[in-house]
């Protein structure tokens, strides 16, 4: 796994079905990500790198936020998102 493809919440961007293609990566775009208004930021990439100066947000105390689990991407079931935001927090804390 590439760590400067790991989004400051936790995503692997390389795994990403944007990646490469309409999105080269939170990082790589300062979170001007593909599902953003254009000219604005991911809501998370705000609040953690712009708002608060972390590098991600296993940073931040609050893990997993309201902005996080409010951040869905439709085309997963609710399920699928709770997997993805506990395999995101496992890997902003370092933990397998």
């Amino acid at each position: 796994m590439n760590n400067a493809l790991i989004s400051c919440c936790g995503s692997d961007c390389s795994v990403c079905y944007c990646y490469g293609k309409m999105c080269q990566g939170c990082n790589a775009s300062c979170g001007k990500v593909f599902h953003c208004p254009e000219g604005e930021e991911c809501a998370i990439y705000h609040c953690c790198v712009t708002k608060n100066g972390y590098k991600s947000c296993g940073e931040c105390d609050k893990l997993p936020c309201d902005i996080i689990l409010g951040t869905r991407d439709p085309k997963m079931t609710e399920e699928e998102f709770m997997k993805s935001v506990e395999e995101r927090v496992n890997r902003l804390k370092g933990n397998k």
